[in-house]
């Protein structure tokens, strides 16, 4: 028994120390971008837990993450078009829930990451948009922001791509980005505690993990601080290009199982 019990432990500290690794190079990536931590971190941890059991907390982290930053971007954000694109994530996110039950997740990941990568890559060979869009480009864009959300959980690339694609500032951009996915997780943790999925497990499972997540905005944030925009500017399409090639890889072999 006593063997097992040491066993068991050794097994958990196991598990908590690559999570940790996992949170912390995510967290990295959030910090220097202002997104992209949920997919990455979710994806890594899923190999040793649940998902059931990751998701929860991973929001809880961002919130975290965000409120962390928060300070030093506030003067940075685009409330003008930050608050349309809210309304629209409002409106879009009860369309996704009801696509989620209708529609088939994995094509329809696909096709959102060809169209990703592409629209990234467009961006990269010096396409950007001549001005920031006004009210209803920036709704339609948090509409379609809450359908993906509330359908697949990919609701980040339409702001990041409409923010970026913008002639505004990067950090600008950024920091309007950070706050938005703070709103959203808000969101998503207040729906999640409503269904009884946020318990004391997640609340624990996010303090051991928050170490990790703190060091690594940090040093993130750092990083963009020492990089040009333009710089700053292809990093975070090369980014988005990676994470929109990690959802075709996951919903891939979800179609191929």
């Amino acid at each position: 028994m006593l063997t097992d019990l040491l066993a068991a432990v050794q097994s958990d500290w196991e598990v908590l120390a690559l999570s940790s690794a996992a949170i912390f190079l995510a967290a990295i990536v959030r910090g220097f971008s202002g997104f992209g931590f949920s997919l990455l971190a979710i994806t890594a941890i899923s190999l040793l837990l649940p998902v059931a059991q990751i998701v929860p907390s991973i929001f809880l982290l961002e919130i975290a993450a965000s409120l962390n930053l928060i300070p030093s971007i506030w003067r940075e954000i685009h409330w003008g078009s930050l608050r349309w694109l809210m309304i629209g994530y409002v409106i879009g996110l009860p369309v996704g829930g009801y696509a989620l039950i209708h529609a088939p997740a994995a094509p329809a990941q696909i096709v959102l990451g060809i169209f990703v990568i592409g629209t990234a890559i467009l961006m990269l060979r010096g396409f950007h948009l001549a001005k920031t869009p006004g009210a209803p480009a920036s709704t339609a864009t948090g509409v379609a922001s809450g359908v993906l959300n509330g359908a697949f959980g990919i609701g980040g690339p339409p702001v990041v791509l409409f923010y970026f694609s913008t002639p505004g500032a990067a950090a600008i951009g950024r920091a309007s980005i950070i706050f938005f996915f703070l709103f959203t997780d808000l969101l998503g943790v207040g729906y999640f505690a409503t269904q009884g999925i946020v318990t004391v497990q997640s609340f624990i499972q996010s303090a051991l993990w928050l170490p990790a997540l703190l060091v690594g905005v940090w040093l993130g944030a750092h990083g963009f601080k020492r990089m040009n925009q333009d710089a700053f500017r292809r990093w975070v399409l090369v980014i988005l290009i990676a994470l929109a090639l990690l959802g075709i890889g996951k919903a891939v072999l979800v179609l191929s199982q």
